[in-house]
């Protein structure tokens, strides 16, 4: 992760012709959300905002985006490749990214950790303003009791459907705790996104990536 100041000095302006490619990335789905140029006015105006702001070729002028929409890319993290003529620039997105009123300006379909996410805000909705009549939403109204409650009659199904050796149950039931355990998180004001960088700390604690197993 780079985020000094001095980035701009790292970066091959000479390959790119003074005008870098950035990749724009969620960090929390993984999502590739746009791409765009810089030059070194937009990297320094980025860092120094925290908001994503190219370079227009077109317009000939800078421009941070969601100017116009108020759907700014807040900027998390900046990476330089190590050939040091591209960026990467994860970010918190607010609202969709593309005009087209999409998360993605590459209509991409989702991947299967995206997916999750995806159905966070889903859950979210339905907290906030769903149907009276949808599952979800009678469950929220029905309290932290009741969902716990299912999470626990989840988890009993998914080892018993794993003693049995029924891989079929074993899946399902396995989707119906974790959706379950995500609407307990979005009851507690939570979301996966928390117990992710718990998982992440404790694995630094216990160094799990360079331990031998």
């Amino acid at each position: 992760m780079l985020e000094n100041k001095d980035l701009y000095l790292k970066i091959n302006w000479k390959k790119v012709n003074d005008f870098v490619p950035v990749v724009i990335q969620n960090q929390y789905s993984g999502t590739v959300l746009m791409h765009g140029y810089m030059n070194k006015s937009a990297l320094l105006r980025t860092q120094k905002t925290k908001l994503v702001t190219f370079y227009s070729r077109t317009k000939k002028r800078l421009w941070t985006k969601g100017e116009t929409s108020q759907n700014y890319l807040k900027v998390k993290k900046i990476f330089l490749d190590c050939d040091t003529d591209a960026i990467l620039i994860l970010v918190s997105p607010l609202g969709d990214t593309c005009h087209l009123k999409q998360e993605s300006c590459f209509n991409s379909k989702h991947t299967f950790f995206s997916f999750l996410y995806s159905l966070e805000k889903i859950l979210e909705n339905k907290k906030k303003c769903g149907l009276e009549n949808s599952y979800t939403k009678k469950l929220y109204k029905e309290g932290m009791h009741r969902i716990a409650q299912k999470v626990g009659e989840e988890a009993v199904e998914v080892v018993i459907a794993s003693i049995s050796k029924n891989k079929k149950e074993l899946i399902n039931e396995s989707s119906d705790l974790i959706f379950h355990l995500l609407v307990l998180l979005k009851k507690s004001n939570l979301n996966l996104n928390t117990v992710i960088k718990n998982l992440i700390s404790r694995s630094k604690k216990n160094d799990i990536f360079y331990k031998k197993t």
